[in-house]
């Protein structure tokens, strides 16, 4: 069977999936599916990636990064940025 985007196959396979969404909600109700796809996602999860460990350090990084890395605040950098920038501008004009 060949379940690339586009072909038949797939689309018969996606409609599939749908209807037994569709009946699952209807049948135990939303927050119980909801439940039923959260736990699915998560048993994908453990059973699709390699290094589990590597992985969740990596994503704990990019969502809370080190206590050395300084934020930087756009209106401050800015405000900076203007405050350097008028003295060349002052001597770009004197020289005209």
């Amino acid at each position: 069977m060949n379940l690339k985007k586009g072909t038949p196959a797939f689309g018969i396979a996606c409609g599939a999936a749908l209807t037994l969404l569709g009946a699952l909600v209807m049948i135990i109700g939303f927050w119980k599916t909801l439940a039923l796809c959260v736990l699915f996602g998560l048993g994908y999860f453990f059973g699709t990636v390699e290094n589990k460990r590597e992985f969740m350090k990596n994503t704990a990084n990019k969502l809370i990064p080190d206590k050395e890395i300084k934020v930087i605040d756009f209106k401050t950098e800015l405000k900076r940025e203007q405050e350097q920038a008028e003295p060349v501008e002052a001597e770009a004009k004197s020289k005209e």
